[in-house]
């Protein structure tokens, strides 16, 4: 029967994936103010990791393990070991964590630039900090979807599933039918039905090999403070802009190459190395195509006067 054959394919991917997915235990330490001075403080939560490698590396989110004190991880075959940061990526919210241990399991992982929308997937994780190894069983809904990180920048090519995500999903691995990762759950919009999304594996492989050799992700920063603004008729006839919302910089950081380069508030900034920007995400994906260091070409609009300026990008600076 299909029902059957539904039931087979979902229990053979839980069967390969189950043993490589971790519970992850963290404890964030700090002060709270009363009326007595400052009293510390423990705050323990709990989410889901994937083993991705045999010298015990693990991917999660890193909203789970920023900021952490401490760290163990549960295997499946009940193995409780300490874990170390080796390091996370806020602008994507992976973490890579790993633990010294022998014989770890390791998940296989996927291709998401294959996926399709309607494919089947399976969801595999920690939900509520509770109920370890539960599973949910979904389809792919959208590819290609943006969703906005903690530091503001756009995450690009998120999956969104209808597979069912509680709080303590975060970090579990998304499969597919053969039971590879092809996905890290990371987020669920609260108060909706069946919408849930996860980071695809292709991202989360290039983050993750960075932050295994250096520790971090370095990304181009020019130093601005923007925000998308309606722009008067008249403005936009005179330039001859497609549309009336542009980004407008709000502020510059002093000594940054935004600053260098002349940029004042107020500006708008039209184009970024000759790619438009007519939103914070366009100059987000155009910053993310850039290296650190590297000069690049500002089409700036500034009254009447269309300008052209050089800046030379600096590193962005870590999320605290």
């Amino acid at each position: 029967m299909a029902m059957d054959a539904y039931s087979q394919t979902v229990m053979r991917a839980v069967e390969k994936i189950a043993p490589a997915v971790v519970s992850v235990s963290v404890t964030r330490g700090g002060g709270r103010m009363t009326l007595w001075g400052v009293v510390p403080f423990q705050q323990e939560g709990a989410a889901s990791g994937v083993i991705i490698a045999p010298d015990g590396h693990i991917l999660t989110n890193s909203h789970v393990v920023h900021g952490f004190s401490e760290l163990e991880v549960f295997l499946s075959d009940g193995r409780v070991l300490p874990a170390r940061l080796v390091g996370d990526d806020p602008d994507t919210d992976l973490a890579v964590i790993d633990v010294v241990g022998e014989d770890v399991p390791v998940a296989e992982l996927g291709d998401s630039e294959a996926l399709k929308p309607g494919q089947l997937v399976i969801a595999i994780g920690n939900p509520l900090g509770s109920f370890r190894a539960s599973v949910t069983a979904g389809v792919i809904s959208a590819v290609g979807r943006s969703l906005p990180s903690r530091t503001g920048r756009t995450i690009e090519n998120i999956i969104q599933t209808d597979a069912a995500l509680n709080p303590g999903n975060s970090g579990g691995p998304l499969v597919d039918s053969q039971g590879k990762v092809v996905g890290i759950n990371t987020a669920i919009i609260l108060g909706a039905q069946g919408i849930a999304f996860a980071i695809p594996i292709n991202t989360a492989k290039w983050v993750a090999g960075l932050l295994i050799k250096e520790g971090r992700v370095r990304r181009a920063y020019l130093g601005l403070a923007v925000e998308l603004t309606g722009l008067h008729p008249r403005f936009v006839r005179h330039h001859r802009l497609s549309s009336d919302l542009g980004v407008m910089v709000r502020g510059v950081g002093q000594g940054t190459g935004a600053a260098q380069a002349g940029l004042q508030p107020g500006d708008i900034i039209a184009a970024l190395d000759g790619q438009t920007v007519r939103s914070v995400d366009d100059l987000h994906r155009a910053l993310s195509k850039i290296q650190v260091g590297q000069v690049v070409g500002l089409t700036v609009l500034r009254d009447v006067d269309r300008l052209e300026l050089r800046a030379r990008t600096g590193e962005s600076p870590p999320f605290e």
